[in-house]
């Protein structure tokens, strides 16, 4: 399956339009290589997705076409997710 098509599907990312900009900008990585949105992606990679300052990292556990809303979180389990924050010094 796509990588656009799966973040979509597994509701990762709202639109495939998005997905597909994420993606194709560097900021997805599958297995630690850099992908674009038409990169396969089987069960068991790992996604690295850079959204702003949020670092999620996910292992694909099922592939589907559609799922229902409560369906979705099924495909992935979340390894990590992280937070950048900058913090400056009130001297």
């Amino acid at each position: 399956m796509r990588l656009d098509k799966f973040l979509k599907v597994s509701r990762i990312i709202k639109r495939r339009t998005v997905a597909k900009e994420i993606a194709d900008k560097g900021r997805i990585q599958v297995n630690g290589q850099l992908a674009k949105s038409s990169t396969n992606v089987k069960i068991g990679d790992v996604l690295k997705i850079m959204f702003g300052n949020k670092t999620l990292e996910v292992r694909v556990l099922d592939l589907k076409d559609t799922t229902k809303k409560d369906e979705a979180k099924d495909l992935y389990e979340i390894v990590s997710e992280t937070r950048e924050t900058s913090y400056e010094s009130l001297d």
